[in-house]
């Protein structure tokens, strides 16, 4: 008789590759794990990993195997969500994937109205990049993801929550003879407004982050061109260090409205939007159409609905007192 225990070894092993790592992450000694994968394969009367010194494969038969088990564990934890979560939202335990470009940003101001609304909800959270977050939610191995749309997948069921713009970062007093006077209404002198162009960005040096994070992907698609001869992503894998790279003059880039709050008042910095129609992405939630929890992530939808636009206000308000470079489109009188 197959058991769950075998299927969830089994599926760690394949997960790590590797008998040792998958035992430890099992909290289990290694040869108890490897009986039960034995077992496994001895009762299906299969070979489901082909063993090698440095770790271990998967045979053909391991990966349709590998399949069904999946489906057969995620099945097995929807049911057990249903049965522990159905009454009441936001109770037990949540696995939170989060992309780099955001974790920084919503999570600080999040996860104190999470607690103080939510005290009985077991949040647990793993900040990687898209790619990697989608695998292990089809997988089980997390419950719901905070990422950019959109999501092409059978499996998952997507929530649009809200549109975060990008504008270009640049040197403190980078292009601003580019700065055009408004006067309003009133006959008074407006504050001087600088608008980015798509073609003013791609005559600058573009820092980019690395390889496989989607701002990368959405910024180069922004730009309409797969290459960019000055395109720089050399080790870059946060916003932070790009910020930094920025601020001492080693070229441009684009940064995402809600980082605004942290981003914009490290360095030297000049931030300014971009012409209409203004380059942005839809921020949302992801889960398993299975899932049986969608109540849970609608409640955490709301909370980040509701704390998203307060992060760009306040980083607005607090430009506005400090009297900094920041130009975030509206100007105001002088």
């Amino acid at each position: 008789m197959i058991s769950l225990k075998q299927l969830r070894y089994f599926a760690a092993v394949a997960r790590f590759a590797h008998f040792g790592k998958a035992a430890e992450s099992c909290n289990v000694t290694q040869p108890a794990l490897s009986m039960q994968v034995r077992e496994l394969e001895s009762h299906l009367g299969l070979t489901l990993f082909e063993r090698r010194q440095q770790g271990v494969q998967l045979t053909d038969s391991g990966r349709e195997i590998l399949k069904r088990a999946r489906d057969i564990l995620t099945a097995v934890r929807d049911l057990d969500d249903f049965a522990h979560h159905h009454r009441q939202a936001l109770t037990g335990r949540l696995r939170l994937g989060v992309i780099p470009s955001l974790a920084p940003y919503i999570l600080p101001p999040l996860l104190p109205v999470v607690r103080d609304r939510y005290r009985d909800l077991d949040l647990r959270i793993r900040e990687t990049l898209t790619e990697t977050l989608v695998e292990e939610l089809v997988d089980g191995q997390l419950d719901v993801l905070l990422l950019a749309l959109p999501i092409e997948h059978p499996e998952i069921v997507t929530e649009a929550l809200f549109e975060d713009r990008f504008l270009l970062a640049a040197p403190a007093g980078w292009r601003s003879e580019a700065a055009t006077p408004k006067t309003s209404r009133s006959g008074k002198r407006a504050r001087a407004e600088t608008r980015a162009s798509r073609e003013l960005l791609e005559g600058g040096h573009l820092l980019l982050l690395e390889e496989g994070h989607c701002l990368r992907d959405q910024a180069l698609a922004f730009c309409q061109r797969r290459q960019i001869e000055a395109l720089d992503t050399f080790g870059a894998s946060s916003l932070s260090t790009i910020v930094q790279m920025v601020s001492n003059g080693m070229g441009l880039t684009l940064l995402p409205e809600i980082s605004l709050g942290v981003e914009a008042k490290h360095g030297d910095l000049e931030v300014v939007p971009f012409e209409a129609p203004e380059p942005s992405r839809t921020v949302g939630l992801a889960w398993r159409a299975s899932s049986p929890r969608r109540r849970d992530f609608e409640a955490l939808g709301a909370l980040v609905g509701d704390v998203a636009p307060r992060l760009v206000q306040r980083a607005l308000r607090s430009d506005d007192r400090q009297g900094s470079r920041l130009r975030p489109g509206q100007s105001g009188e002088a």
